[in-house]
């Protein structure tokens, strides 16, 4: 019987719990969505999600030890994320993970939500080849970095102002489509063409980003714009927005010598993303590695696997909230 650690994830609308052993089988996994909450606002409501988490966390835990029928006795530690997310949405995972550690006597280990994300692509079956690049894009991330091994990581870029997953979710609003935008806005794209010429902000900047310039671009447009076709206008912002993610990769797999090219974040799902990044890998030869679908966007199942990276290096960092942390932290 493998040991297992319980991973709880809540640093942002979703309450997320799962069983994880140490090869990164998720033996149970379930996430509590709030969509149905802030799709009216466009966006996540700090202050309704944290209260969501408090209603949606312990049902969500009974849920996952039924799935699993497992004793207490084989789960080895609990991993909780720790930051960076919304104060409030933190607190109710980290104050839920330091109850059950002690009620049940267990270690708990507080987890980067980045480093998290990092290892989403070998969740169910070893994917990464190492020294590997990685790209992280989410709704609150957009970074790439260098990957010696799981846990030996250097920030190669970052954004200086909004992640890729952000201007994909105010340019959703703008065209009148769902929250998050990211989904609707791809599979609006896929029917349209790309006609528009929108910026590709710091494409020639190194591995920086910047993506409230090609926002602000489309909004001008559509202001100035008499009918405006949505469907030419989403088809363009994403060739755009695909063009420097690509560009930045293939920038870092050329000057960082490497197996793999990772990407991990809620954008990995994107369909377009993974099209242009498998062209990439194989003019780079190189391997893509991308988590399934259902691990690409936030999930406990990864924060439980990189408790077993911590527990195998005999680190244990402390369980309670840091906003500040970078992918190098752990």
């Amino acid at each position: 019987m493998k040991d297992l650690v319980l991973g709880i994830e809540t640093s942002c609308d979703d309450t997320a719990i799962a069983l994880v052993d140490e090869k990164g089988h998720v033996h149970a996994s379930a996430i509590a969505s709030q969509i149905d909450i802030h799709s009216e606002f466009g966006g996540i409501f700090p202050e309704f999600a944290s209260r969501a988490h408090i209603e949606a966390i312990i049902p969500t835990l009974d849920i996952v030890l039924k799935k699993a029928k497992v004793d207490q006795s084989r789960i080895k530690a609990i991993g909780v994320t720790r930051g960076p997310g919304l104060i409030g949405s933190l607190l109710v995972g980290l104050n839920t993970a330091t109850g059950l550690g002690l009620g049940w006597d267990l270690p708990v280990i507080g987890i980067n939500h980045l480093r998290g994300h990092l290892r989403s692509a070998d969740l169910e079956e070893e994917r990464v080849q190492y020294p590997a690049v990685v790209l992280l894009v989410s709704g609150g991330h957009t970074l790439i970095a260098y990957m010696e091994d799981p846990t030996n990581i250097e920030l190669l870029g970052t954004t200086r102002d909004d992640s890729v997953g952000e201007a994909y979710d105010k340019v959703g609003r703008m065209l009148g489509l769902g929250f998050p935008g990211g989904p609707y806005v791809d599979k609006l794209a896929k029917t349209g063409e790309p006609t528009i010429d929108f910026p590709r902000p710091m494409i020639h900047k190194d591995l920086e980003f910047s993506f409230s310039g090609i926002k602000s671009a489309v909004a001008r447009y559509i202001a100035a714009t008499e009918n405006p076709n949505h469907a030419n206008i989403a088809r363009s912002f994403v060739d755009a927005i695909m063009e420097v993610l690509v560009k930045k990769c293939s920038v870092a797999l050329k000057r960082m010598p490497s197996k793999s090219l990772v990407i991990v974040g809620g954008v990995a799902a994107s369909p377009q993303l993974r099209a242009e990044a498998e062209t990439l890998c194989k003019e780079m030869e190189v391997e893509l590695c991308l988590p399934p679908l259902k691990w690409a966007t936030d999930n406990a199942a990864m924060i439980a696997l990189a408790t077993w990276d911590y527990l195998k290096l005999g680190i244990h960092p402390e369980a309670k909230p840091d906003l500040q942390l970078t992918i190098g932290d752990y």
